[in-house]
């Protein structure tokens, strides 16, 4: 399974460094020196990374082959692809990838059915399902363990204990699908996580 793992951004300094718009959450897995990756267009890639660093908080990326600004910018928003085998599942066992839950038929613990999961919503405060209902609208969901109660990737189903209000007609949301165009028809690698604590982990954009 292909999964988008940055952007390339500008060209930084004059001896090839690129910034990047990290889109996973495990940097040092998907973006270490020498991971090789693919290339949005295909005609840029494979790319090979050489070196990488931190500066001002922005992670830095150096690819085997580019040595000057003028190559560096020569990929300036390339997305950056990796190879994941989609049996692959996070270290933490409240963590999932996005593309294990899309999908995921939504149904309460009493059983009536919810709807489909469409689309992951990563905000600052919680991760959210946008989940499409039998008649085409939408609600959203948040991934927490007060209201999803059991993740089945073996019946590809979420279990839900939606208090009152959430998941009826006034829940009506407009998805944030509508932002913006989707790219190559590619996932991300973004984990959400049920989270016991009330954390954040997974604000990777």
């Amino acid at each position: 399974m292909q999964l988008v793992v940055a952007r390339i951004g500008r060209a930084h300094g004059i001896k090839g460094e690129v910034t990047v718009e990290v889109r996973t959450d495990e940097p040092e897995l998907r973006l270490g020196p020498g991971a090789v990756l693919a290339t949005d267009p295909a005609s840029v890639g494979p790319l090979t990374i050489e070196t990488g660093r931190v500066h001002s908080g922005r992670l830095l990326l150096r690819f085997e082959g580019v040595r000057d600004r003028t190559g560096a910018e020569a990929l300036r928003n390339t997305l950056l692809i990796a190879e994941v085998d989609p049996e692959e599942l996070p270290e933490d066992e409240d963590e999932y990838y996005d593309h294990q839950l899309m999908d995921l038929d939504v149904v309460t613990v009493d059983g009536v059915e919810v709807g489909r999961i469409t689309e992951i919503s990563h905000l600052p405060s919680q991760d959210l399902f946008i989940v499409e209902r039998p008649d085409g609208s939408e609600v959203m969901i948040p991934f927490v363990e007060e209201i999803v109660t059991e993740i089945d990737l073996e019946e590809q189903r979420a279990i839900i204990d939606p208090p009152p209000g959430l998941i009826d007609d006034r829940a009506e949301i407009v998805s944030t699908r509508d932002d913006g165009p989707a790219e190559a028809g590619k996932g991300s690698d973004d984990k959400v996580s049920d989270a016991k604590s009330g954390d954040d982990k997974a604000g990777d954009v």
